[in-house]
């Protein structure tokens, strides 16, 4: 499996999480499907997180790893996700296999205030 660690900045726009990443060709990919919501409940301790936090995620366990999703099931050439921990799951486009080559089993996910 693919050991690689991804960074993004997700941060409002038009009141939808949103995200670019030109190593793949992004810009403002919206976060939809529960998964905004999961974004508000991760990130509610980061101040101002609306105006940029960093997504640090992988398939593998990472120090400092806070949230972990299992894959749940294939829905409309996406995936959904879910966080047992706080009993929710968001649906992540089919942008997730820009970074994966098939969908991973689990997505580990640090999140931290931009500097």
């Amino acid at each position: 499996m693919n050991n690689s660690i991804f960074v993004i900045k997700p941060y409002k726009w038009e009141g939808l999480w949103v995200f670019d990443d030109a190593n793949v060709g992004l810009i403002k990919e919206p976060f939809v499907g529960g998964a905004d919501t999961m974004i508000d409940v991760a990130t509610a301790h980061i101040p101002n997180a609306e105006k940029g936090f960093l997504a640090v995620f992988s398939a593998n366990y990472f120090p400092n790893a806070q949230i972990e999703l299992d894959w749940d099931r294939e829905v409309v050439g996406g995936h959904v996700y879910r966080w047992k921990e706080k009993e929710m799951e968001g649906w992540l486009c089919p942008a997730l296999l820009l970074y994966f080559p098939k969908p991973p089993a689990k997505l580990f996910i640090q999140v931290k205030a931009a500097a």
